[in-house]
């Protein structure tokens, strides 16, 4: 009998296992997403300088996916002893039925102000309706200097010269969870290209183009990237699972990354509890695992247990500056700059 195997998000860990099923005739894979696209994310920073780069990291759904069923909407509610969700899908309430679910709806940036020139780097779509304007801006603010902050003030930096980028960081040192060597490597790079960083400041409102601090720091601003405040997609959970959610809103799983009472309920990625960097790496080696288990608990086998361990992490600053990590070893430069690139074409061609 043919199982019916419910994705929810079609990032790194929803991808990977809705691929991994969708060939696989004793299961029938609906994948539910808000958007009809994978995107690398890891990438969609180059979108502010290069629009058409865009085009290279995101594949439609439809196009890898040649067995299963795609449904474009968001997930409002989960009825685990009916087996059941629910999506709002073209303003209608759809009702799907599973025998498997697992949940990699992912996380996304609060917002802290109402400011119509304030991005949130979640999506290449969204960073693309910017460029425009971050082409015509002077002054640019960056809110956040952890991996995607820095991120973002690399590109912005090395390709449009004739910004004053300026990051506003709460902690005295760039990327706190990285290196020390990293740390020192990447404000070296950003300051060599005049981008002015504010430590031990937070940002606490803002009056139209005028940012203000915590320690009365007042910052001009034509366009403002928020790069803190990562919160879990979790609100479709509140109604019948909001048990099964930590004090972060996080998901909770056991070590074989099934929801505490509930055998035929997974999740992957960003949005579980499993205490670890989250990172798209991290998210596909959990995909694996929960692919391995749905099968496992079909033939009665032992489950896999996830283990989180060490692995590589590479950021960019701009084109030809990079970071690479791994355990207590860091090498910057050119070279990690090259390794990103390589992982992006190598992940891409997985679809």
């Amino acid at each position: 009998m043919v199982k019916k195997i419910v994705v929810i998000g079609g990032g790194f860990a929803g991808s990977h296992i809705s691929r991994k099923f969708d060939k696989d005739k004793d299961f029938q894979v609906t994948l539910v997403d808000n958007k009809d696209y994978f995107e690398f994310t890891p990438s969609i920073v180059k979108v502010l300088s290069a629009p058409e780069h865009l085009k290279k990291i995101q594949k439609y759904h439809k196009d890898y996916l040649k067995n299963s069923e795609i449904i474009i909407g968001d997930l409002t509610d989960i009825i685990p002893d009916n087996k059941e969700i629910e999506v709002k899908h073209e303003s209608k309430t759809k009702k799907i039925k599973y025998d498997y679910l697992v949940i990699c709806s992912g996380s996304t940036y609060s917002q802290p102000f109402k400011e119509k020139n304030l991005v949130l780097p979640v999506r290449g779509e969204h960073l693309l309706e910017f460029n425009k304007i971050l082409e015509d801006s002077k002054n640019v603010l960056i809110v956040g200097g952890g991996l995607v902050g820095v991120e973002i003030a690399g590109e912005i930096s090395q390709n449009y010269k004739d910004k004053e980028v300026t990051i506003v960081h709460s902690n005295e040192v760039l990327m706190e969870r990285m290196s020390v060597k990293s740390q020192v490597y990447s404000k070296k790079v950003l300051e060599k290209r005049n981008v002015k960083i504010l430590f031990k400041e937070k940002v606490v409102k803002n009056n139209k183009e005028i940012y203000i601090t915590d320690k009365g720091t007042k910052i001009k601003s034509d366009i403002c990237f928020i790069c803190t405040g990562i919160i879990p997609n979790y609100e479709f959970m509140k109604k019948h699972l909001d048990k099964s959610l930590d004090k972060r809103d996080l998901i909770i799983v056991n070590e074989n990354l099934q929801i505490n009472d509930f055998k035929n309920i997974f999740s992957a990625g960003d949005i579980n509890s499993i205490a670890e960097e989250k990172t798209a790496q991290n998210a596909e080696m959990q995909a694996k695992i929960v692919v391995k288990n749905i099968k496992r608990v079909e033939k009665n086998k032992e489950l896999k247990k996830y283990v989180s361990t060490p692995k590589i992490m590479v950021i960019s600053i701009g084109k030809y500056n990079g970071i690479m990590m791994y355990k207590n070893y860091t090498i910057t430069g050119i070279i990690p700059a090259f390794v990103k690139w390589f992982v992006e074409k190598k992940e891409m061609m997985k679809f």
